[in-house]
């Protein structure tokens, strides 16, 4: 894992699986980005690499990664670059890291790169830091089931001398990335938020396994656990909602909900636009591994509390209200009355920031 392109994740990766195959292990290439960066190519010296499959898309040719030829050549070890990429139109499986999976219930191991901003809870942070909205993401589950997250590091100076040298890109394209993402600032930023991240990782993995440790020996901890409710609407900002619920959720290892209330228990009744709306938000909480739920109620307020005491919800989040009068399940009244009548829990009202920069 790294903050941005030229860090030297590929490089670390290919450097790895020399070492694996040094130690015997049947380790092949499945797919490498070279970027014409020739000491990251010379590491793939003495390397098998699975050719690409070639795929026909709008009169064009493209080349993704051969699954189906990794999975009959079934190696050892397997490494992939650019976790993150979406396959073009045809393919089998939409994203990279779904193949990736496909590979692992294959029973085959998998190095793999990626930056920080595609992970799926930090988007809206990247969006504040960066000012562009990443679209290729990968959810935060699919991360945290590695056996191991190595970061990458380089001072954003020593990586802007990279570029000025032309070692990541191009001339003129390096100009350009200097002029828009690759500003001294931004790398800054990011680099703290990959740093971050990785600690959240290891620390995550520590305290996982001693819980483990002690559940063995009967002697686990016996402390509250957190759980975090989140509404669920057709308003855009629940997409931000959700995920800075799994990221508080990550961070205190706590289970989460979200829910659509509805006076029918369905979406049946709603305008075309809302229904669509709700049901995506609903299916990306889904991706994100968020239980998900449509509650029955004439009142917002009560369902919502209602299903929080039933299940021990501990925090709920709430988007905070705006002056749009075509959303008046988010009016200021609908959050005072779920602070009444739950005051036994946390309300967290998140702002959209997306919303107050338009």
């Amino acid at each position: 894992m790294g903050y941005a392109a030229g860090v030297g994740k590929t490089f670390k990766m290919l450097e790895e699986a020399q070492d694996l195959k040094a130690q015997a292990v049947d380790v092949v290439i499945g797919y490498f980005e070279p970027h014409s960066r020739k000491d990251t190519i010379a590491k793939t010296e003495g390397l098998e690499i699975v050719p690409r499959k070639k795929i026909e898309y709008r009169e064009s040719v493209f080349e993704e990664m051969d699954t189906d030829a990794i999975l009959a050549r079934r190696p050892q070890v397997c490494v992939v670059d650019e976790y993150p990429h979406t396959n073009v139109p045809g393919s089998d499986r939409a994203k990279r890291w779904e193949d990736v999976e496909v590979l692992l219930h294959a029973g085959i191991d998998v190095l793999t790169t990626m930056n920080i901003q595609h992970l799926e809870s930090l988007n809206d942070q990247v969006w504040q830091i960066t000012g562009i909205r990443v679209r290729e993401t990968i959810p935060d589950w699919v991360v945290q089931q590695a056996d191991e997250v190595v970061m990458v590091d380089l001072t954003p100076r020593a990586l802007l001398n990279r570029l000025e040298r032309g070692v990541v890109y191009g001339r003129e394209k390096a100009e350009r990335a200097m002029q828009n993402f690759f500003r001294e600032s931004t790398l800054v930023a990011l680099r703290e938020l990959a740093l971050r991240e990785t600690a959240h990782e290891v620390e995550h993995r520590h305290v996982n396994g001693n819980a483990a440790a002690q559940e063995k020996e009967g002697t686990g901890s016996t402390r509250k656990q957190h759980k975090i409710l989140v509404l669920v609407t057709a308003d855009p900002g629940s997409a931000m909602l959700i995920r800075r619920a799994k990221r508080v959720g990550d961070f205190l290892d706590a289970e989460c909900f979200a829910v659509a209330v509805q006076p029918s228990g369905d979406l049946n009744g709603l305008p075309k636009g809302d229904r669509e709306a709700i049901e995506r938000h609903l299916n990306f909480a889904r991706n994100l591994h968020i239980e998900s739920r449509i509650l029955e109620g004439q009142d917002i307020a009560s369902a919502m509390v209602d299903f929080a005491r039933r299940n021990q919800i501990t925090q709920i989040f709430l988007a905070q209200p705006h002056g749009r009068l075509w959303i008046p399940l988010l009016s200021r009244d609908l959050v005072q009355r779920i602070v009444r009548r739950a005051k036994d829990m946390q309300i967290v009202i998140v702002s959209n920031r997306e919303t107050a920069a338009d």
